[in-house]
């Protein structure tokens, strides 16, 4: 058998797409995968089981991206093709099954809504696959003695989902102290290439001998590896945040201006907290897409060192 699934530009909802990859490859054990998708992310996909292709669409003008992948696959024949951008492309290939998602109910979670569009009661967790080079890699990177593993995701690709750097650090501080949830944690801070900046007065505040960075120096499933590895993952909404939970690890997602009814994040051990504030409020105030301001200032330390005691002694009892 063969998969042609076509899937999102965006990090994050590539990761949350992951959950229907799932399905098909654990109910057709060899079917053949070829996947779609954005150059960003694209490499998450590489350790697909019996993956054939992975075919980079970055945008271009007038849909010629579309064009170029009907080029591409038309001369296969595919037993079963999803395509969760709901374009058309599902109805001019040559195949027997085809999925087609048309556009987001914000009712439901994203992987709810998918588990629903192929005949699923519940959605999978999503997952990313990992090869032994990735894990072996990421053993390097991080420490191999009794310390515990805290990750961080302190950026996100817009300024308004950003808890502001200085509560990361009270953060990182509280939770790594002799009486915190953390004791002498080693820091895994993580984000993109040109979000470093952004995030040096975390990276700063934690000893380098404590900490291993990574803001584009490694692959994505390098990165993978390396949340495998880890004890817990503390971020702002972003791709990072799926990342985190489809590793499997107690997982706290930060909300202030997005929905995470709809994009909170999903595996076994995950929660989330938001702003005081709703997203209603938060945009009924005068907030705007043009600002790169944070707006995640109605989210105290406190409130987050409460909902990680919480996760943690879910985690203890067997997951949330």
């Amino acid at each position: 058998m063969r998969l042609l699934f076509i899937t999102s530009n965006r990090l994050g909802d590539a990761v949350l797409s992951t959950s229907v990859l799932r399905h098909y490859v654990e109910t057709y054990p060899g079917i053949k995968v070829t996947v779609a998708c954005g150059p960003v992310a694209a490499p998450i996909f590489e350790a697909v089981p019996n993956l054939e292709r992975i075919i980079e669409m970055p945008k271009q003008k007038r849909g010629g991206h579309w064009w170029k992948l009907w080029k591409s696959v038309v001369l296969n024949w595919w037993d079963i093709i999803v395509d969760l951008r709901g374009s058309a492309t599902a109805y001019v290939l040559p195949g027997a099954k085809r999925v087609v998602l048309s556009g987001n109910d914000d009712r439901i979670h994203r992987v709810e809504q998918m588990a629903q569009m192929i005949g699923l009661d519940k959605g999978l967790y999503p997952k990313v696959w990992l090869d032994q080079k990735h894990l072996s890699l990421a053993k390097e990177l991080l420490p191999q003695d009794h310390r515990k593993v805290l990750a961080i995701g302190p950026s996100a690709n817009w300024g308004g989902k950003t808890w502001p750097t200085e509560r990361f650090v009270d953060l990182i501080d509280r939770l790594r102290a002799e009486d915190g949830l953390l004791p002498g944690a080693h820091i895994l801070l993580l984000g993109a290439p040109n979000e470093r900046q952004s995030a040096t007065p975390v990276i700063d505040a934690v000893p380098e001998n404590e900490r291993t960075v990574i803001f584009g120096n490694e692959d994505l499933l390098t990165v993978q590896a390396c949340l495998e590895c880890s004890d817990l993952y503390i971020g702002n909404d972003s791709g990072l945040m799926h990342m985190a939970a489809a590793a499997g690890i107690p997982t706290l997602g930060l909300f202030g201006p997005s929905r995470e009814e709809n994009y909170g994040p999903c595996g076994p051990i995950a929660a989330h907290v938001r702003t005081d504030m709703s997203y209603d409020e938060i945009w009924a105030s005068g907030a705007t897409w043009r600002s790169h301001d944070s707006l995640m200032g109605g989210l105290s330390v406190d409130k987050v060192i409460d909902a990680v005691d919480a996760l943690l002694s879910a985690k203890e009892r067997g997951g949330a």
